[in-house]
């Protein structure tokens, strides 16, 4: 399989590269950051990350791809496309998903990025429906999936307490190719 490389903009996702992951976790494995992910993570949490991104490319073709900004080549954390695997949750189905660095944070570079990514879900991967989790107290991620014209699915919501042990709810938002191309056509 050719190396996955798009680029927008601002942004280059593409495949990850050895280099990357230091540079990811440097910038992305803060308490800001991870606030609603289960926190910071150990040099055990870490591998096992590197390696189920490796392994979604590897099965499915596309991953949580590195997030690359153009300008300086830094690497500002990851967004693409998984299958869901999250017990409990939409297993199987489309997932998008996001994190950046809080440097990053409020310069648009998420939606660019997940504009990209659902763009390739449906017009390169054929998805027919794309989901994408969070939990209820993370208003910037739901935010963002509203902004993207995703709708709430509470039907998919499910338990797991691994990311707000307050509110232990996984809430999920979906949108469908035909909804995306008369948001985003």
């Amino acid at each position: 399989m050719a190396d996955f490389r798009h680029e927008t903009a601002r942004l280059v996702m593409r495949d990850w590269q050895g280099a990357d992951w230091p540079r990811f976790w440097e910038g992305t494995n803060t308490p800001a950051v991870m606030r609603w992910l289960g926190g910071v993570c150990d040099a055990e949490k870490q591998r096992g990350a590197q390696d189920r991104l490796l392994s979604y490319e590897a099965e499915h073709g596309h991953t949580f791809w590195a997030l690359e900004r153009k300008d300086d080549g830094a690497i500002l954390g990851f967004c693409g496309l998984k299958r869901c695997n999250q017990a409990g949750g939409p297993v199987g189905m489309m997932e998008i998903g996001w994190r950046l660095r809080e440097d990053a944070w409020g310069h648009g570079y998420a939606k660019e990025a997940a504009t990209a990514s659902l763009d390739l879900a449906f017009d390169r991967f054929g998805a027919d429906e794309v989901v994408a989790l969070t939990v209820a107290r993370n208003t910037a991620s739901w935010g963002l999936m509203e902004r993207l014209g995703m709708r709430r699915r509470e039907d998919l919501d499910f338990a797991n307490a691994d990311f707000d042990p307050e509110d232990p709810t996984i809430i999920v938002y979906s949108i469908a190719p035909h909804a995306w191309a008369a948001a985003h056509g």
